[in-house]
């Protein structure tokens, strides 16, 4: 099909998202579509004829003209795309239509052109081109990393006394913090950046079999070493440079990919959290409101928590990009592979439109979340005081003398075996009945039981366990203060004649 015939299916500028909206965004567009490939192709051209025209190894001038050539606008994305099929790569075309360009432009007659692509191969281009792309996409993408976790961050110090139930398993499980829970989100989310902050993009360069053998005459007689030349074009283009060519040692494209896999994970555990939490029954958060989100074709009066959807959408399609990366770097044969190359292109494009699409959603979710505490506390009372079994037991266990063969455990289990016979509505006062019962007044008084009976007395180390989370990652943490010091009570000792630490 031409371009042409392409244009009348609506215009031939890469793919706007219309099956993936999780990245279907302006940004997303701009930073990974096929122009941006084809820019970031042009730009390591272009940087490639500056460093040899600062080496002596251009003719003067050329740099200039090649970087005016080297304008994206003057391209056409869709016939370079369809020529490319002919080499296997969009490098190809694209050179030959920038040779076209830069001579139109020699009006001088310098050539110019001698600084096009000289020395190189397609690979360098290309791996070079894209570790260009993912550098510009991650910078923007660590950026909303940025403002989410600070908005966590905001929430977990908001929030760090506001009870709620935690839950194992689907069941309820022990007295837990919202502000815990979003200092949860907030390290996962904060690991992730660091991770990405650290992955670095190589410049790749390595001539035809990766032996710098073109790079190697090129520089025959001059003050410069092929690998000085390496280093230059990292520094023009503000990328790494590379101790040797990686053309068949993938671990910069898997590393950058695992690093992309792991903001999905951190945005799929919010996500994923979120969506159980507003569900109508549970109602403890809400998303932000927005004009025209979460409607439905049929159900006007449905409000879908669609940022998590679309967030759940991007970590489930995030493992198996990555997998498809490590799949293609295990088969890098030979000097130049045949066909595992190609196929990083697309997943690692990808991951990165993923990546970058959800991180949006997830600064927008974050910093518009609505919380609910009345209904955590509802939440958290439906189970009653039967969710403090295990600190009760660690209490009074020891306080029971053995009986009719049983031990002060065996005796509390009882206790509780009894209490989940009686109705729902009545097991909260039949367990305090039977714990009562159970337990003699001179070594458990009616305060010491109702102390011991309030989920905010039951609540480990929650405080403590957001402030090391925050205070880990200060730089991730935004204008936060720190976590609240109000901490968690510990559970009174009932025992008088007990002596060191709470037992709860």
């Amino acid at each position: 099909m031409t371009a042409a015939a392409l244009a009348s299916y609506g215009g031939t500028d890469g793919d706007a998202g219309l099956l993936s909206p999780v990245s279907a965004s302006p940004l997303v567009r701009a930073l990974t579509g096929d122009r941006a490939v084809l820019a970031a192709i042009l730009a390591v051209e272009s940087g490639w004829a500056a460093v040899l025209e600062a080496a002596d190894l251009a003719p003067a001038g050329s740099a200039a003209i090649v970087a005016s050539a080297a304008e994206a606008g003057r391209y056409d994305v869709a016939d370079i795309a369809l020529r490319a099929q002919g080499g296997g790569n969009p490098v190809i075309p694209l050179l030959a239509d920038l040779r076209k360009q830069v001579s139109a432009l020699d009006a001088a007659g310098i050539g110019a052109g001698k600084a096009i692509h000289t020395s190189l191969t397609s690979q360098d281009v290309l791996d070079t081109a894209l570790m260009l792309l993912a550098r510009n996409t991650v910078d923007a993408l660590l950026a909303d990393l940025k403002c989410t976790t600070a908005a966590l961050a905001a929430l977990a110090e908001k929030h760090a006394d506001t009870l709620g139930v935690g839950r194992s398993l689907t069941q309820h499980s022990l007295p837990f913090t919202f502000g815990l829970r979003a200092a949860q989100w907030f390290h996962g989310v904060a690991a992730a950046g660091r991770q990405l902050e650290r992955t670095e993009f190589p410049v790749q360069f390595g001539g035809a079999a990766g032996t710098l053998a073109a790079g190697t005459v090129l520089t025959a007689g001059a003050d410069k070493t092929p690998f000085d030349l390496s280093d230059a074009l990292a520094a023009q283009l503000g990328l790494a440079a590379a101790p040797a060519p990686w053309h068949t040692n993938r671990l910069a494209v898997t590393s950058l990919g695992n690093a992309l896999a792991a903001v999905l994970d951190a945005a799929g555990k919010v996500a994923a959290d979120v969506l159980f939490l507003s569900r109508p029954e549970v109602a403890e958060l809400a998303e932000p409101r927005a004009a025209g989100r979460g409607v439905s074709s049929a159900m006007p009066q449905k409000q879908n928590p669609v940022l998590s959807v679309l967030l759940r959408s991007a970590a489930l399609q995030g493992p198996q990009l990555v997998a498809q990366l490590h799949l293609a770097a295990a088969n890098f044969n030979d000097e130049r592979p045949d066909g595992a190359w190609h196929t990083e292109w697309p997943a690692l494009r990808q991951l990165l439109q993923l990546a970058l699409g959800a991180a949006g959603h997830l600064r927008e979710l974050a910093e518009g979340l609505q919380v609910f505490p009345d209904a955590m506390r509802r939440n958290l009372d439906l189970a009653g005081p039967l969710l403090l079994a295990e600190g009760v037991g660690a209490v009074v266990a020891p306080l029971l003398e053995a009986k009719d063969g049983r031990s002060g455990k065996e005796q509390l289990q009882a206790v509780v075996d009894r209490t989940l016979q009686a109705p729902a509505a009545e097991q909260a006062a039949t367990y305090r009945q039977r714990l009562r019962e159970a337990v003699p007044a001179d070594r458990l008084s009616d305060a010491q039981l109702d102390e011991l009976l309030d989920p905010a007395n039951y609540l480990g180390q929650a405080g403590g366990i957001g402030r090391r989370i925050l205070a880990a990652y200060p730089d991730y943490a935004g204008p936060a203060k720190p976590f609240s010091d109000s901490g968690s009570p510990a559970h009174p000792n009932p025992n008088p004649n007990a002596n060191g630490a709470n037992r709860g």
